[in-house]
């Protein structure tokens, strides 16, 4: 593909891109923006062109022991729920913005440790910004067939023009508020969509090499097997090597929580916690997806390019070298978007790092203590733009001035070796509050002293000064001093016996300086902040100090970084909070600690300390003092846990009460539709009975009419004899005053009653009855009331079914001790809304084939309290769509 074709596509995808961006800022509070998803996507910046390219090379070389890289943060991610929620409600709370505020916070807002770690990230990121860089370069010119030349002059080098696009995005979207600690939906946006496309086309790519150039990975297996190199690429090689693994491992989790990029996109860019839920799986779902194929692609590589080329290019060559420049270019823009996806988080995390623990702590602070709010905001806003396009420039400087022939998987292990220095610190620091800033300071110093020693100076003397005299003989010809073989350990990788000795002698330092130390009181102070920081109210509380503060004089401070409006606001949200006084005038614990906090976001924890120690006069506090103040706020957590725990005991009683209500209010409501249907139903024959009468009374009539008007009387008679007797019938049986008269008696016969009682009302309406049962077999059960059951039933059901047309089947069987009755027939079927409601007083089916039923609303109910009294249960099958189905279940015996 010609140059300028590609250079045109990269424009349009940077244009694709900046639209994204400032979509995703003007829809900020979007589903689409806002979701855990998002999030996922956002973390898949550790995937850069080390994962993309450099992880395809080193399974070239040294076969599987590319997982290494990624078996870490497979680990690490079941620990998010605890490390990960723990440093996020941290950084919310006092608004972090990046990993050297956070240590530098922890140890007592150390503007000393702030700005060593932010030295240490820049050591450690800028160099490998400038290997992607690098990559970038070489895939253009690979996919371009163009050739690098060493006189081209920086304005004819596309890879420096793209550092100036990178620039200009970051600062344009990552400057436009000086609250560093607020989300960058563009930025974040954007990332998600990079992840997205380096994904689909490393797949692509890897099912066109498996399935495409070979015939499927046994085709592949089959003939890498052939490959001289084929043991060293499947085997891990014996004990030496399952430690580099280890070593390697540990690196690689560390890296997930220390990475600058990381530590950005997980905790200052997370909106909520519960995002953490879904990104422990997703995420390591998209790891194990983009290293479903590498493999396949590296022995696809070693099987069909040249062995001169560079095995980190293997995915870029294979499709080139079949004729598929379209599919190479799919290639390209995937490890495009994995390169300035990096380049985008790690330039933006450094560079608020640089301004808010480098620059503005130690050269602008009294600038903008002396300035006001719109000077301070452009100032900040310039000084992180500023920083931002001076990292890339010296990103790329470094790339073209320091052309170093390494792989990207062993750059990528020297970055992660320096910042892994920081573990000590920052794990350790996070759950345990004897650590010290001194010891926290000595351990980084000497941990990055020993990794200078064993990686980093016999990196520079072999590849930049091209002397192997230090790394091969050691300083004056020492051998124990080896830096590849320190002490005689000659087992392990470069980067493997680097991070051993490095961490070993760090966190020695650490333990033992901690130990040793004495603790000031902020330090402690700050250290029981984030160690026990469960609850909120914590954090407000364990505040400790001691001294005069005017609210003006902070008020002021405030005034000059966020503008009157914004000040007044969070104070009196403050006020409201905490029920104080707005007239006060002087400045509490808990004020001073907010101010703190509300400037943390704009110029770093160090210089917001700077700031406000510059207007309150803050007096020596003993240790002894700071311990009893701690020990009143554990007091108070513990008093407020308490009456937590007592208020939502007072509202789960209340919710209790509410349902009992509820339920009182509707026995009521029934207990009344029950006195209205039992007045109604008493009525109606009782109406009908006196009308009769006095038309016998009243008149002379027929002897044949006298005998229909007895014959109504005598009809209703019984009926109201028949309600009375079911009401008490029913009244008896919820009492449990009924006594069962409970014997062994044969189902065949029990249903033979039932049939011959009923089967003259089934012949006058044409109406067959049939049972199925095919077995007789002995339960015990009141008969009477079995009878009086299934009676009511097969009565119901012959009310549903259509003269003439209907069908009634009834059906026993044994299973597991107890007996199964069922009433079935081919009628209306009951209603689904129904169903609930059958066995209720009174109810009645609006499915019926007469206006007015002939029950009188007691049967199904005396139905499943004789039932009950069995100790069985009764139900309707809603499963049954031919008519209706009801069956019940008792005990054999």
């Amino acid at each position: 593909m010609s140059s300028p074709v590609l250079v045109i596509i990269i424009l349009l995808y940077f244009v694709c891109l900046f639209f994204i961006a400032l979509w995703a800022e003007k829809n900020a509070k979007s589903k689409w923006v806002n979701n855990p998803y998002i999030y996922t996507l956002s973390l898949a910046v550790y995937c850069s062109a080390w994962t993309y390219y450099g992880s395809v090379g080193i399974a070239a070389s040294s076969g599987i022991h590319f997982l290494t890289i990624y078996l870490g943060p497979l680990i690490a991610f079941p620990l998010w729920i605890v490390i990960m929620r723990k440093m996020i409600r941290i950084s919310k709370q006092q608004k972090i913005s990046s990993i050297a505020d956070f240590i530098s916070l922890r140890y007592g807002n150390s503007r000393t440790l702030g700005a060593l770690v932010t030295l240490i990230c820049l050591i450690g990121i800028v160099p490998y910004i400038s290997l992607q860089l690098k990559a970038l370069s070489e895939t253009f010119e690979i996919i371009t067939h163009s050739v690098s030349s060493d006189s081209t002059t920086i304005f004819k080098d596309l890879t420096f023009y793209i550092a100036v696009l990178l620039a200009l995005f970051t600062a344009f979207f990552g400057t436009q508020k000086t609250d560093a600690s607020e989300r960058k939906k563009g930025i974040i946006a954007s990332i998600a969509f990079e992840s997205i496309i380096k994904l689909i086309f490393f797949l692509i790519i890897g099912i066109y090499v498996t399935y495409f150039v070979f015939d499927g990975p046994t085709a592949i297996y089959n003939q890498i097997t052939t490959h001289e190199n084929f043991k060293n690429l499947t085997t891990l090689n014996g004990l030496e090597a399952g430690l580099n693994w280890f070593f390697m491992i540990l690196l690689s989790f560390l890296a997930i929580f220390l990475l600058p990029r990381q530590f950005h996109v997980a905790v200052v860019e997370n909106d909520r916690e519960k995002y953490l839920k879904k990104s422990i799986w997703l995420f390591p779902l998209y790891l194990l997806l983009f290293n479903l194929f590498v493999i396949f692609i590296a022995w696809g590589g070693l099987l069909t390019i040249s062995p001169k080329a560079n095995p980190d290019y293997f995915s870029l060559l294979i499709p080139l070298e079949n004729n598929h420049i379209f599919l190479a270019c799919l290639v390209f823009f995937g490890g495009f978007s994995a390169i300035i996806s990096m380049i985008l988080i790690s330039t933006l995390a450094l560079s608020t790092m640089l301004s808010n623990n480098l620059i503005i702590p130690y050269g602008f602070i009294s600038k903008l203590s002396q300035s006001n709010q719109e000077k301070n905001a452009t100032y900040i806003k310039n000084i992180r733009r500023i920083s931002i396009f001076s990292l890339i420039i010296f990103a790329y400087f470094f790339y073209v001035l320091f052309s170093v022939e390494r792989s990207l998987f062993s750059i990528g292990l020297m970055s992660f070796t320096i910042i892994a220095q920081l573990a000590p610190a920052f794990l350790i620091g996070l759950f345990w509050n004897r650590g010290t800033s001194k010891a926290a300071i000595i351990g980084i110093l000497v941990g990055f002293g020993i990794t200078t020693y064993t990686l980093i100076a016999p990196f520079i003397t072999d590849t930049i000064l091209n002397d192997s005299n230090f790394s091969q003989l050691g300083p004056w010809g020492i051998t124990a001093l080896k830096p590849y073989q320190l002490f005689g350990i000659d087992f392990l990788s470069p980067a493997a016996h680097s991070v051993f000795w490095s961490l070993f002698f760090n966190l020695i330092c650490y333990l033992y300086f901690s130990l040793s130390s004495k603790v000031n009181y902020r330090e402690r102070n700050y250290a029981e902040m984030i160690v026990n920081n469960s609850h909120t109210i914590a954090q407000e509380n364990s505040y400790v100090w001691k001294g005069e503060a005017y609210v003006d004089d902070i008020r002021n401070v405030l005034n000059r970084f966020l503008g009157e409006y914004r000040t007044e606001r969070a104070l009196n949200l403050f006020y409201q909070k905490h029920n104080i006084s707005k007239d006060i005038q002087m400045a509490n614990a808990k004020l001073i600690n907010f101010a703190e906090k509300l400037l943390t976001g704009s110029i770093g924890s160090a210089s917001a300390k700077i700031l406000i120690s510059n207007v309150v006069k803050e007096e020596e506090i003993s240790i002894q003092e700071v311990l009893k103040i701690l020990e009143e706020s554990k007091e108070t957590i513990s008093t407020n846990r308490i009456l937590k725990e007592q208020s939502n005991q007072l509202t789960a009683l209340t919710h209790q009460l509410k349902e009992a209500n509820k339920e009182l209010q509707l026995l009521n409501l029934q207990k009344d539709d029950f006195l209205d249907t039992v007045a109604h139903e008493l009525k109606t024959p009782l109406t009908s009975i006196r009308a009769a009468s006095e038309v016998l009374m009243d008149h002379d009539m027929p002897s044949e009419l006298k005998q229909q008007f007895l014959k109504n009387i005598l009809y209703d008679s019984d009926r109201l004899s028949r309600l009375i007797n079911n009401i008490l019938d029913l009244e008896k049986l919820a009492s449990g005053r009924e006594q069962l008269d409970i014997q062994e008696y044969s189902i065949q016969q029990t249903l033979h009653k039932v049939i011959n009682g009923i089967a003259h009302i089934a012949s006058t309406k044409e109406i067959q009855i049939k049972n199925t049962t095919e077995k007789d077999f002995q339960v015990f059960y009141d008969e009477d009331r079995i009878i009086q059951v299934m009676t009511n039933l097969i009565s119901n059901a012959l009310k549903f079914c259509e003269p003439k047309k209907g069908f009634i089947q009834i059906y026993a069987r044994k299973k597991e001790n107890q007996l199964y009755l069922s009433v079935q027939d081919n009628g209306k079927g009951i209603p689904t809304d129904d169903i609930p409601f059958i066995f209720d007083k009174f109810y009645q089916s609006k499915n019926q084939n007469i206006k007015k039923p002939l029950g009188s609303g007691f049967g199904l109910a005396i139905c499943k309290r004789i039932i009950e009294s069995h100790k069985g249960v009764i139900w309707a099958d809603s499963t049954y769509t031919q008519g209706a189905k009801l069956e019940f279940k008792i005990p054999c015996s």
